[in-house]
């Protein structure tokens, strides 16, 4: 692979990748590494027909990932206002609002991600996955082994059960 288009690959990619590992291990240290791991793979097994690069590079960050947390046989749990923080820090660079407006986004996000840990495991992931990633049910099935279907209907029961925890705790949508 070309040093310019590997650098271009990891640019494009490198950001989503580091967040999606982060939600799912919980641990800014161990996301970091495993994103250092799936580029390397990536560099050395990139596949020759990559119909779509971008759910294969998610593939190969989940099961790294999940063979990371195996592995250790531990969770790290992390507390909502670190993940928010990281949300938050983005929008600061995207957008220059005042300071109230990040504020209520801000808790906003801590109240939605407080509600999205109350979802099971895979309903949560194929969320962030649809949202954060921008990723079509399509990606998703062929990232997670399962079925589009299957994953419209998790997507579905994921949102329905947001949507009365939400309005459980008088939050709003």
């Amino acid at each position: 692979m070309d040093r310019d288009i590997l650098r271009q690959f990891y640019r494009r990619y490198s950001r989503e990748i580091y967040l999606y590992l982060y939600s799912l291990c919980k641990s800014r240290e161990t996301a970091e590494d495993l994103m250092q791991e799936v580029f390397l793979k990536a560099l050395l097994s990139l596949p020759d027909q990559n119909e779509n690069l971008r759910a294969w590079l998610y593939k190969v960050a989940r099961n790294a990932c999940f063979n990371e947390l195996r592995n250790r046989k531990r969770e790290v749990e992390m507390d909502p206002a670190a993940e928010a923080d990281v949300y938050a820090a983005e929008a600061v660079e995207k957008k220059q609002d005042s300071l109230s407006d990040i504020l209520i986004r801000n808790e906003q996000k801590k109240m939605l991600y407080e509600a999205m840990l109350k979802l099971p495991d895979r309903q949560r992931e194929i969320l962030k996955l649809f949202y954060f990633s921008e990723m079509s049910m399509k990606q998703i099935a062929e990232i997670m082994k399962l079925t589009p279907q299957n994953v419209r209907v998790l997507a579905y029961r994921a949102k329905k059960q947001l949507r009365e925890y939400m309005e459980v705790k008088e939050y709003e949508l």
